[in-house]
């Protein structure tokens, strides 16, 4: 059951009873009914939500996709306020979410190589423990087909500046970028998911 709205500020005081919580608004600016999710969420609409107008990540962080069963695009959510939908995504391609899923984060060290050509070969950029919002300006140039992640958890990103696209990267082997979802091996910037339980000091702020 969806339950009224409370004022954000005044739910941010209450005790968080879980690692992961979330609160879905119907509207913009965290008005009308609103839903809690403390755990995955394959379909909102099964959570009798009609739509997500704002967002309130009490504790996370989480993923969201446009389709059910967390399929198409991703808007990756940290610890934060997110009043409307540009605020969580710049890619213009759509303002829907219908899935979430909490983003598991157990590493302090993170470590990620991005390959040129499917199944780890061509030319690579490694990252360890660094932002990168520009591959450009760390001279790869090339296209971004299989990833490798060794450590931690991140985001990639179509375009230089955390733009665009977003793509998850938890630990594990991409051998083709459909496997991260993305349709063309496009990645120019790449950043860690830091949460406030293991990186108190690395939340990310995105620039305003």
């Amino acid at each position: 059951m969806a339950t009224d709205h409370q004022n954000p500020a005044t739910k941010q005081k209450q005790p968080v009873a879980s690692n992961f919580k979330l609160v879905i608004y119907e509207q913009e600016n965290f008005q009308g009914r609103c839903h809690e999710l403390t755990g995955p969420c394959n379909n909102i609409q099964e959570a009798d939500v009609t739509k997500v107008g704002s967002i309130l990540v009490l504790c996370g962080p989480w993923v969201g996709y446009e389709q059910p069963g967390c399929k198409g695009e991703q808007y990756v959510f940290e610890k934060g306020e997110y009043p409307r939908w540009d605020a969580w995504t710049n890619s213009r391609c759509s303002d829907c979410i219908v899935a979430f899923r909490p983003i598991k984060v157990d590493s302090q060290g993170h470590k990620i190589v991005l390959y040129e050509n499917p199944s780890f070969a061509g030319k690579k950029i490694e990252i360890i423990d660094d932002d990168v919002p520009s591959f450009h300006a760390h001279g790869y140039h090339e296209k971004v087909s299989s990833v490798r992640v060794q450590s931690g958890t991140w985001v990639g990103y179509q375009y230089p500046g955390y733009r665009g696209y977003q793509y998850l990267f938890e630990k594990g082997e991409f051998k083709e970028c459909s496997e991260f979802g993305a349709v063309l091996p496009h990645i120019q910037s790449v950043r860690r998911i830091r949460d406030m339980q293991y990186h108190p000091r690395g939340a990310f702020h995105p620039s305003t």
